[in-house]
């Protein structure tokens, strides 16, 4: 039995363990020993590890050789499980905040948010006025409110691009549905309710596109399957859905989607590869692909994702837009797919930071009795941005090994971009040691697996595989592989980390991370059919991302900079819970930093006639050359969307 079983670590307890920069803990990379597939050898691996001869022992092998027997599932640990990430409430006295009354509704909440907001400014930054930059939700509503333009005539426009964006030689993969006479007939409605003087909230007339793992109507719910809608039919809207409704918005589609959510590059064989606006022929991350891409190409100023392992963060930094996911239990869950309920959580995907918080204030709101969570979320309190000060004595904390654990151009555009904001706001960095991270991958990884494999046993038993995609099949066997013994162990590692964030969240507010491990990679032809088995760059893509949602922990990602390639580069904040308010301080002062220090690189490329349109940031100028985005514009004139 020797050869068979790997001895376990054996973790000491977690008094005896020093997070300190000093500390003799040792940083393990992610030790992924598994060879890119796609194509005919994923097929042929899939075909292996569905084969009952062969199955068992391959997966056996793979968990071992991945470190998975050693760092969960023979460890030895002395913790008991935490099985649902939920935090208690405690004051935080954040400063700069506002008390929001939990009886209000989404639209009295918007309105709250918006008093938070800076005042509008005309200032030219870098040679370009705020009117040259993608527009706002405040520059949807104030166009709406002065008459310029309706919200009918930009649904007009918006679906001609949807479908040209949708069709060769583009053929983006945005969306996995969209029908127009919906989307016209939202905008209808909102140009009346404008016409009358009446709009619902700021929102009203907004395009929002939603992600395909949450419950919209008149959309099937598919996950980014063939099949999932057929068991499971949506019948109405998911709660947050319910109440951006409520606020007036133009609900535009349902967005592509690493299928099952079982990968990180958005690569969906169903449905197509969902591009990299920046660069079509890279990826765009998953599991949120299409709702990172369509704000980052400019259709909508934001989208809904669901968060379950970085799948809102990841794809927002791959698309160099802002992501957003609130503490575990803040959103409600109800009306999303169930496929891992204590790590997934409903998340923001915008262009700014401020509509990030404009939609957050919508969608919050008292959680269904019937959901995980058995509390009603904390007070809410909304970040004053007004404050030409930034919140003052912030402590960003930072382990250096893991920082680090990047590539070149990220670590360096991160590490200046980190030492810009300190110098700015006169914030102090402490670094720290943060025990286990692979061990918590693992942990989280084996957590998901269990989760997505339970909520979808009675489908299981139903689907003919062969309408699965190939890379999904992997992840499945793979899923089923994990046992009883492997979850308890899993959540015992995640009581351990709750242990060591709360220690470190003594010392600071926030912890501070690249959000990725590398740029978007290439799209390969041979991924196109099966979809693709990539899990080194996935290990890379999603490093950062865990504690998020192992842990509950609110987090966003903030574009900071670019690769030589011209490919977006994200930083990322990592807060204790319940401190969202702080969260959006820090992220809105990195934003306007990045945007005063870069030369124009978050600017898109326009047209000097264009008034009002909706447009695709452009690709790095020098280095890299006119490729990319840039050159499909030249060529195309399609991925710039003008919407007057």
């Amino acid at each position: 039995m020797g050869l068979f079983r790997a001895k376990g670590v054996v973790y000491k307890p977690v008094e005896n363990v020093n997070l300190g920069p000093d500390s003799d803990e040792s940083y393990i990379k992610a030790n992924v020993k598994a060879p890119r597939m796609a194509g005919f050898l994923a097929k042929i691996f899939a075909w292996f590890l569905e084969s009952r001869i062969f199955g068992a022992f391959l997966l056996h092998i793979l968990k071992r050789n991945n470190l998975i027997h050693k760092l969960v599932t023979n460890a030895e640990l002395e913790d008991s499980p935490v099985y649902v990430p939920l935090h208690p409430f405690e004051e935080l006295n954040e400063k700069e905040v506002k008390h929001v009354n939990s009886d209000l509704s989404p639209s009295e909440q918007v309105q709250q948010a918006v008093g938070c907001l800076p005042l509008p400014s005309e200032k030219i930054v870098n040679g370009l006025k705020p009117s040259s930059r993608r527009w706002t939700i405040m520059d949807y509503s104030k166009a709406y409110s002065s008459g310029e333009i309706t919200p009918y005539k930009v649904a007009e426009r918006l679906v001609a691009a949807i479908h040209e964006s949708s069709s060769p030689p583009l053929d983006m993969a945005f969306f996995i549905n969209y029908d127009a006479e919906d989307i016209l007939r939202q905008a209808k409605e909102s140009t009346f309710r404008y016409q009358r003087g009446e709009p619902r909230s700021v929102l009203d007339g907004v395009p929002v596109a939603i992600k395909d793992e949450i419950d919209c109507s008149p959309y099937p719910t598919t996950g980014g399957t063939k099949w999932l809608h057929k068991f499971r039919p949506c019948k109405g809207d998911a709660y947050c859905i319910l109440r951006l409704r409520s606020c007036g918005v133009v609900i535009i589609g349902k967005t592509n989607m690493h299928e099952l959510g079982a990968g990180t590059s958005g690569i969906n064989p169903h449905y197509g590869a969902t591009r990299n606006p920046y660069d079509p022929s890279r990826i765009s991350g998953g599991s949120s692909s299409g709702s990172a891409a369509v704000v980052a190409a400019g259709l909508c100023p934001v989208a809904l994702g669901v968060d379950g392992g970085g799948s809102v963060r990841m794809p927002a930094a791959l698309c160099g837009v802002v992501g957003f996911k609130p503490t575990f239990g803040r959103v409600p869950h109800s009306g999303v797919l169930p496929l891992n309920w204590t790590v997934g959580m409903v998340g923001v995907l915008a262009g700014t930071i401020e509509d990030a918080l404009i939609v957050y204030a919508a969608i919050n709101g008292p959680v269904p009795s019937h959901e995980t969570s058995v509390i009603q979320p904390p007070k809410m309190y909304f970040p004053m941005l007004q404050s030409t000060n930034s919140v003052s004595d912030i402590t960003l904390a930072r382990y250096g090994e893991w920082f680090n654990d990047c590539s070149d151009d990220i670590r360096t555009c991160c590490s200046q971009a980190l030492h810009k904001l300190s110098e700015k706001h006169g914030w102090k960095t402490v670094d720290v040691t943060i025990p286990d991270i692979e061990a918590m991958r693992l942990a989280h990884y084996l957590t998901i697996g269990s989760e997505c494999t339970a909520a979808l046993s009675s489908y299981l038993e139903k689907l003919d595989i062969a309408e699965s995609g190939w890379d999904v099949r992997v992840a499945l066997s793979v899923y089923g592989a994990f046992s009883g013994e492997d979850y308890i162990k899993a959540q015992k590692l995640r009581n351990r980390q709750i242990q060591f964030h709360r220690n470190i969240f003594t010392k600071a507010d926030v912890i501070v991370t690249p959000t990725v491990g590398v740029t978007a990679y290439p799209i390969l032809n041979d991924a196109l059919q099966t979809g693709e088995l990539d899990y080194i760059n996935g290990a890379a893509l999603v490093r950062y991302q865990i504690a998020g949602n192992f842990l509950g922990l609110p987090a966003v990602t903030v574009p900071v900079g670019y690769d030589k390639k011209g490919l977006p580069i994200g930083l990322q904040f990592i807060g204790r819970p319940w401190s969202e308010p702080t969260l959006i301080h820090i992220a809105h002062a990195m934003q306007t930093l990045a945007l005063l220090v870069q030369d124009a690189n978050l600017l898109p490329r326009i047209h000097s006639h264009a008034s009002w349109l909706v447009l695709l940031p452009s690709r790095r100028r020098g280095g890299g050359g006119d490729s990319g985005v840039v050159a499909a514009v030249a060529k195309a004139k399609a991925m710039v969307w003008w919407v007057s």
